[in-house]
């Protein structure tokens, strides 16, 4: 059996998303609750990845990203609000990119139709490219046009950046030294990140570092 990796993951989970999407599921008939369904869909994409893949480590979401071995985190969300919720580790994680990846199935739960999981979309958004769309795209701008510190600390500061004048220095540091690329997830604040994918959705495929796997 081969090792799991990247690439492989990317080449089943479009045959797993449209095998999913050619029958009824009973498991989840009735159910309201996202967490539900997307625990369930998770649960049978790593069954799924098992058949194919060897890993030393298949992960666990409760403590961790999922699959630990290739640096990548797996999300189920509906179609009606596709967005999930991310560990906060700190700000930085805005502008730099969470540093892991992220594979996001998109899906429309229907119970009246025969085939109640249809998937949409599914998408692999690599490491780099896991930064705040807005954020990025202003520090970007901001650069382009030379500004100075000060001009990048207002950008912080504007987008209400959590953290404090060291945390900001530091960011402004890091930026200096190593630039900023652009990210595709749009991240609001709160105790754990809340990122939307609809952008995600809409580049996937057109931009470097935003796969589109399926649909």
């Amino acid at each position: 059996m081969k090792k799991l990796t990247n690439d492989g993951l990317k080449e089943v989970a479009g045959q797993f998303a449209h095998e999913m999407s050619t029958h009824h599921i009973d498991d989840i008939v009735g159910a309201s609750d996202g967490k539900h369904v997307g625990t369930y869909l998770e649960h049978s994409f790593k069954n799924y990845l098992k058949k194919y893949f060897e890993s030393k480590n298949w992960g666990n979401s409760a403590k961790g990203i999922d699959l630990p071995d290739i640096n990548t985190d797996i999300k189920f969300t509906s179609i009606r609000q596709p967005q999930s919720s991310l560990p906060f580790k700190d700000a930085s994680q805005k502008i730099f990119g969470l540093g892991y990846n992220l594979i996001v199935f998109v899906y429309d739960k229907d119970d009246d139709r025969e085939n109640n999981i249809v998937f949409t979309s599914v998408d692999f958004i690599d490491k780099s490219a896991t930064a705040d769309y807005t954020t990025t795209k202003i520090i970007r701008q901001t650069l382009d046009v030379d500004g100075n510190d000060d001009d990048l600390y207002a950008v912080l500061s504007d987008r209400n950046l959590p953290g404090d004048d060291i945390t900001y220095n530091n960011i402004i540091k890091r930026i200096r030294e190593n630039g900023v690329r652009q990210g595709y997830i749009s991240i609001s604040n709160a105790l754990q990140w809340r990122a939307s994918y609809k952008r995600i959705i809409k580049v996937a495929g057109t931009v470097e570092g935003v796969d589109k796997l399926y649909g």
